[in-house]
């Protein structure tokens, strides 16, 4: 049997896993680490497969993120994020990071426009206010063209051609300028939930 395969049906609260996460950071509590690792290694690796990531990589994904797991700890901070939404990132940074090494930038680009954001859990409602609060205010703070662009592509939902169409600019253009928001967004968030 695989390290992911059978596991992860018990059930588990955002304190208790919070809980577990504390000990791993603070006294490197192996007993709490494999738990965890329990809990998190199917959920991570069904996350990595929704994201387009196949079997392999998957499974490389998800023991990637849970060595992050025990090397970053100490910095989780329960009050910044939900114990899943910060194994989530985990895992969506480091796709993110592998699709940037192996492709070139404008291919990286469009794959990581259809990479699914993190969701927080439904019955955590506080991280979900707090999620579209900063996001918001991070949209609010860009540069005049690159949220523009932005809201067209992804509010009005108008392909990276159509945008170039409509504020007569050309195609390059519109996605250099959605990249370098994206960019400061994910900056932006990285610094909320640091």
């Amino acid at each position: 049997m695989n390290s992911t395969q059978g596991f992860g049906d018990e059930k588990m609260n955002n304190e208790e896993l919070c809980g577990l996460i504390g000990l791993v950071g603070e006294r490197q509590d192996r007993k709490a680490f494999a738990d965890l690792f329990r809990y998190f290694a199917p959920r991570c690796k069904a996350y990595a497969l929704r994201i387009g990531c196949p079997d392999g990589e998957a499974e490389e994904l998800t023991q990637e993120a849970m060595v992050s797991v025990w090397r970053r700890a100490e910095t989780f901070d329960r009050t910044k994020a939900a114990a899943s939404t910060w194994v989530f990132t985990i895992v969506r940074n480091k796709r993110i990071d592998k699709m940037r090494r192996e492709k070139p930038v404008m291919a990286e680009f469009e794959q990581l426009e259809r990479l699914p954001a993190v969701t927080v859990d439904p019955g955590d409602a506080s991280d979900a206010t707090r999620v579209r609060i900063v996001m918001r205010e991070a949209v609010d703070a860009l540069p005049a063209d690159q949220k523009l662009v932005l809201e067209k592509a992804f509010y009005e939902d108008k392909s990276h051609s159509q945008v170039a169409e409509e504020l007569q600019l050309p195609l390059g253009t519109v996605k250099s300028r959605i990249r370098l928001a994206l960019s400061r967004l994910r900056l932006s968030s990285l610094e909320a939930y640091a």
